[in-house]
Parts: structure tokens; sequence; C-alpha cells
């Protein structure tokens, strides 16, 4: 009965999704991953919110999620990722460790400054995070606001905390070329009038955005559609 018992224990413990998840990887916001049609939660990290703002070295505002979802789909480019699951957290996501070749990605986003250590879960970034506010890597080179608590403020004023936003073309200032990211991480910009520009939306959330002429877009890392 001891030994049913002990195993009963471990298969409890194992993550609903033993299995990694490979694939190529859409940049949902600094610290999610869809993978294959998976939502994917990386571990241990907490990034700030596509929303969010924080203050550079000179006290400017600036628009820190978004900085940080494009630094990732930036990192993480046309690579495949391995993800390795760790638990299912309670919105169903998935929660894992994700690599680029071998590199761990969790890791490479609080070293870089772009997300913090997720301390109310695991203790596994915090000596990397130590180092990136020491050399004051991204969020660190200024002041910000923990996700955490920014997330808890936006919630206690009755807001959702991690909106879809969509952006709308804003004719007014020019700015109306829209750049989108595909499924497989491909950045994209649609002129007014082409094949896919009524039908392509703008997700603040997921590092998309407008841009003011082409040579811009081309310049941020953005491509003309093919074909």
């Amino acid at each position: 009965m001891r030994s049913r018992s002990w195993l009963l224990v471990l298969l409890l413990a194992t993550p609903a999704h033993a299995e990694p998840f490979v694939g190529r990887a859409s940049i949902v916001d600094g610290d999610t991953l869809d993978v294959r049609g998976t939502r994917i939660r990386l571990h241990g990290i907490d990034a700030p919110e596509s929303a969010q703002l924080c203050k550079d070295a000179a006290g400017k505002d600036y628009r820190c999620g978004q900085v940080a979802a494009l630094a990732l789909a930036d990192h993480i480019g046309k690579r495949l990722v391995t993800c390795d699951p760790r638990e299912t957290d309670r919105y169903g996501r998935v929660v894992a460790v994700c690599r680029a070749d071998t590199e761990d990605l969790n890791a490479w986003m609080v070293g870089q400054g772009h997300a913090v250590a997720y301390r109310r879960y695991t203790e596994d970034y915090v000596n990397t995070e130590l180092t990136a506010k020491a050399l004051r890597h991204g969020i660190w080179a200024g002041t910000f606001q923990d996700p955490s608590e920014w997330r808890r403020a936006k919630r206690a004023g009755g807001e959702r905390s991690r909106p879809e936003t969509v952006t709308p073309p804003n004719k007014a200032s020019g700015c109306n070329i829209k750049g989108n990211i595909s499924a497989g991480g491909e950045r994209i910009y649609h002129l007014p009038g082409s094949r896919d520009y009524e039908r392509t939306r703008i997700n603040d959330r997921a590092g998309e955005r407008l841009f003011c002429s082409e040579d811009e877009a081309k310049a941020a890392g953005w491509r003309a559609p093919r074909g």
C-alpha cells in the first residue's frame, strides 16, 4: 500500500504535458509565447505588461512591455524553440522553460533587463536579475513598477490586467502602415490598399505596431508581403 501511495504522489506531481513543445514561436508578450497553437507562459519570469509604461535613464516614459515583446521576437527570429513544461497555470497556459538552440530564453529575458525574476513561484532567475540590475540593463536603467504590482493596481481600478489592445490606424498623423507579426514570427508590413490591409488587425500586446513610412518599417525589421 505504501508503494502505491508513493506512485500516486509521483503521478500527481508530473506535469500535464510531459513532452516538450517544439516549433516556431509567435510572441504574445514578453513572457508568453504561442507554439503550435499552445499558449506558453515562461517559467520563473515576469515581464512588463504591453500597456505598461516605464521611465528610461532620462526619466522619459516608454512602453517597456512592448519593448520586451519586440526584444524577445527579435532574439528568437526564425529559430525553432523547445519548451519543457513545468506545470499548467490557473489560466490553462503551459508554464515552461523555453530554449532557442541551447539558450535558456527565460534567463535571457531577465539577463537583458526585459523581465524580472518571478520570486512568487521560484528563485531560479534571482541571480540573473541581480546581475542585470547591477549592470543597469533594460528596465533597470531607469525606474519601473513591478509587473505584478502594476496588474494589481489595474485590477483594483476595475481594468483587465492583460487586455488585447488593438490599435486602429491613425489617419490624421499619416501613420497607417500596419506592422503585423505572422504565426511563424515573421514581421510583415501592409500598405493601405494592399491585399491584406483591411483584414489585418494590430495587437499591441503581441508586439505589433503602426508605421508612418515604409522606410521606418524596414529600419525596424519589417518586410513587405511576398507575392
